[in-house]
């Protein structure tokens, strides 16, 4: 775990929306503070003005300096608009990680032409208590200490994976950025296939949330098990559960339905570059 002493001591966020803010209280969670610390954030929610008084961030500064990171946390669509306000501190020494999603290391060197060390990651919204995953690729320019600097950034949210090659982070972006999305949607499934079944609404919806999160949390704990173990674990030959899977792995089933919609998420993906 990331402690403050292995957090560089200048650090630049530029948006502090919901993954930003998660990344942020990480850092603080471990210790950082002081006036190295910019945030770039035009719509400042309450709880980050509060941690930035707390912590002595500084929120909007006028004047900021080149950093020795700089993270990018912004909507994609906001990239033009808001680089050439970064473009000055962006230097050739600064680690630039970005968690725009689609958005490549040609995309952000076009825009930040001075900067070279580039690190395009997509955490996942877990980050906001600590759980999250983050798929990670560095372009060649990033060296030993840069990436060490990288993943410390990313670890203070939860896991980091490194990708090999940058086309992987759309892959990613499909599989685990959008993947808690995903999980959400096939709560609010359970708890309407409960109700459909009889259960009364509340019910259902309490027993649909504690299944996936108790399931969520067996699979943590069992890294000696697979997910397919996991399973069979559950399933009694000619049993109820087996009755469902039967309709859940059928031909048309949920495993084809899973592939199109990481497809899906990947070609969007692609689509944002540029």
């Amino acid at each position: 775990m990331a402690e403050a002493a292995d957090l560089p001591r200048s650090i630049t966020l530029v948006g502090a929306g919901k993954m930003g803010f998660a990344l942020l209280q990480g850092w603080a969670a471990r210790g950082l503070s002081g006036a190295g610390v910019s945030i770039v954030e035009p719509q400042p929610s309450p709880a980050l003005v509060s941690l930035a008084q707390e912590r002595g961030f500084r929120l909007n500064p006028e004047n900021r300096e080149a950093p020795r990171a700089l993270l990018l946390a912004i909507k994609p669509q906001a990239l033009d608009q808001v680089a050439p306000t970064i473009a000055a501190e962006a230097g050739a020494d600064t680690l630039i990680v970005s968690i725009l999603a689609g958005k490549r290391v040609a995309d952000l060197s076009a825009r930040l032409p001075q900067a070279r060390l580039f690190v395009r990651a997509m955490p996942n919204t877990p980050a906001a208590i600590g759980r999250g995953i983050t798929g990670a690729f560095a372009a060649p320019a990033v060296d030993a200490d840069n990436l060490a600097l990288a993943e410390t950034l990313l670890a203070a949210v939860g896991e980091v994976v490194w990708v090999e090659s940058e086309p992987l982070v759309d892959a990613v972006t499909a599989v685990s950025g959008s993947g808690p999305a995903y999980v959400f949607y096939f709560v609010e499934c359970l708890t309407r296939a409960g109700i459909e079944a009889g259960l009364p609404e509340e019910t259902a919806a309490r027993l649909a949330r504690a299944t996936v999160a108790g399931a969520g949390e067996l699979l943590r704990q069992s890294a000696d098990a697979t997910p397919a173990t996991l399973r069979q674990n559950v399933t009694s030959p000619g049993g109820t559960t087996a009755a469902a899977l039967e309709v859940l792995m059928a031909d048309d089933g949920l495993a084809p339905l899973l592939e199109r919609a990481v497809a899906a998420a990947k070609r969007r993906a692609g689509e944002l570059s540029g």
